[in-house]
């Protein structure tokens, strides 16, 4: 009788962390080259699923905007001068952009969107969907790192998580890249070590020339040197306002970026960790429109009690006072849902306010490895990748 108790405990566990079992699948592809050769491939091989998602964003873009998403995106692109910084900055992702177009059949400008999406986030000035969550947890005492994220996307977008693989070459370490198709980072880890995460922080301004989200990430991904890194991020004219969690070798540091700034994040806590949502906790370059959320206000002249300062608790609440921190309880954080109005961990409820597209974690051990599921990660558990063997 004992055994069946804790049998069927075990099982009611299982029931509760699982709620909602989910049958997405994780694709997961594998590109070799450079600029436009590595586009290409992208292209041909996910040529269905990228007219698909163009297909979907343009029906999501009518549908919330009440106005024809080809219409929308012409006057996008009379906004988004952003070709200068991508070929000063990264012109090798420029031609790979082209090269997707041309591998998937669909228009050039129709593809850079996708690779656009926080800059169209700021063009719209749309706060409502942003709600992704990260976390970093150095590495300490022989134990191992970590840099972690809910990427919390609009709900258009499930069923199409992606895992590339772009594997090394003579100027870039092999990388694992969370993505959708067309779309050339999400976020990622190289084989070096060097990690990123990312949140979006629509309060800050940001620049219609600078260099946008995506291509700060994959710049980052093909770095392998720490102070290349860290120069870079704070040195770059930043497209959009975002929060960047980079996990260097076991280091962690977190920049709120802006048009006209990068501010260093260090809660200081005495673990070293860092977390954040998607409002700024110590950049001061706000929008007019968003003078509440202005870090240097008092706290009853601030937002407190809406999501992202919700969530920010959250994650906080469990990051800053343990002494030490394995995955269980990143995972735990991750899958949190403190309050169901504002959780965490967003189920898709296919009612337009997102939902958690995917769930990363990236280990900084001698060997590292991300571990990653598609969908919100209450609803089924974590895969690892590692990378291949050097010869």
């Amino acid at each position: 009788m004992k055994k069946i108790i804790i049998m069927l405990f075990a099982l009611t566990l299982s029931g509760e962390c699982f709620a909602q079992q989910s049958s997405r699948e994780l694709k997961t592809f594998s590109f070799s080259g450079n600029g436009y050769e590595l586009g290409l491939q992208h292209g041909k091989e996910l040529k269905k699923e990228i007219g698909e998602i163009i297909s979907a964003w343009k029906k999501n873009t009518s549908s919330s905007l009440g106005k024809d998403a080809d219409a929308v995106l012409k006057d996008f692109f009379d906004y988004a001068q952003f070709d200068e910084a991508i070929k000063k900055w990264t012109p090798g992702l420029y031609e790979e952009i082209k090269g997707i177009s041309e591998g998937s059949g669909q228009k050039f400008n129709d593809v850079l969107l996708l690779n656009l999406l926080d800059e169209f986030w700021v063009y719209i000035n749309n706060l409502e969907n942003h709600h992704c969550s990260a976390l970093g947890v150095p590495s300490r005492n022989g134990e191992p790192g970590y840099i972690s994220q809910n990427m919390d996307l609009e709900n258009y977008t499930d069923g199409f998580q992606v895992l590339i693989r772009l594997n090394r070459a003579e100027n870039r370490p092999e990388q694992l890249i969370l993505t959708y198709p067309g779309l050339i980072a999400l976020n990622g880890l190289n084989e070096e070590g060097i990690g990123v995460c990312v949140n979006t922080l629509m309060q800050l301004k940001a620049s219609s020339t600078g260099l946008p989200v995506s291509f700060v990430i994959r710049h980052l991904l093909n770095l392998t040197d720490k102070e290349d890194a860290l120069h870079f991020i704070q040195s770059v004219n930043h497209a959009s306002g975002q929060n960047y969690i980079i996990g260097i070798k076991g280091e962690v540091y977190d920049f709120e970026a802006s048009a006209n700034q990068v501010v260093r994040y260090d809660p200081n806590n005495e673990n070293g960790t860092v977390y954040h949502t998607n409002h700024p906790v110590v950049n001061d370059d706000i929008k007019p429109w968003f003078a509440t959320y202005d870090p240097n206000l008092e706290d009853d002249l601030k937002p407190t009690g809406s999501n992202s300062y919700i969530r920010f608790k959250a994650v906080e609440n469990r990051m800053a006072t343990h002494s030490e921190i394995s995955d269980i309880l990143v995972k735990e954080a991750l899958r949190s849902k403190d309050n169901l109005d504002n959780p965490v961990c967003r189920a898709n409820n296919k009612d337009g306010k997102g939902f958690t597209f995917a769930s990363v974690i990236m280990t900084f051990a001698k060997k590292p490895n991300i571990q990653i599921l598609a969908g919100p990660p209450d609803e089924s558990d974590y895969a690892m990748f590692v990378f291949s063997n050097k010869e």
